[in-house]
């Protein structure tokens, strides 16, 4: 849990500086290249999720990511993985940077846009929040691949040759 607290609080602090940043220094609409085209600075409020999608749906989207909030909190208690806390710890950081611009930027408390800066190629501008996610996102998927559960003991696959009747804890 400890790891999960600490990771939560260094995404969301960093992610919210980051866009205190961001609004002190850049003009909305405005692009600043850093890697030629690749990789660039661009202020954008974001009223929808990912890629602009469902951009009518601000108080959806403020919902489903106070359930993320609260599924990943409760189910960190089970955690007896380090990567499995560091992806709920990213997921959890993430899922607060966005929710707190929800609450807390224009238009309205609970419909407030998600401040986005860092432009990736044309195809979508993101944060510091949308980064420790999309990692997060990654990190499950490879622990579910690599069959390690929550509780940090790995699956035995019915093909797997029987070493003996108990499964084998995975890393810690």
């Amino acid at each position: 849990m400890l790891l999960v607290a600490a990771l939560t609080v260094v995404v969301l602090v960093v992610d919210q500086l980051t866009k205190e940043r961001a609004l002190a220094t850049l003009t909305d609409g405005e692009r600043f290249d850093l890697i030629g085209n690749l990789l660039g600075l661009e202020l954008v409020f974001n009223p929808g999720a990912a890629l602009s999608i469902a951009e009518g749906m601000t108080w959806v989207l403020t919902l489903v990511a106070l359930a993320v909030v609260v599924v990943v909190a409760r189910a960190a208690r089970r955690l007896g993985s380090r990567l499995w806390a560091v992806a709920f710890g990213l997921l959890l950081g993430g899922a607060l940077g966005n929710l707190v611009d929800r609450f807390a930027r224009p238009p309205a408390p609970g419909r407030g846009h998600v401040v986005d800066f860092i432009a990736y190629d044309d195809w979508f501008v993101g944060n510091v929040a949308d980064i420790a996610i999309v990692v997060a996102a990654v990190l499950v998927v490879l622990q579910t691949l690599r069959g390690v559960r929550l509780d940090g003991v790995r699956e035995r696959h019915a093909d797997a040759e029987p070493a003996d009747e108990r499964t084998e804890p995975a890393e810690r």
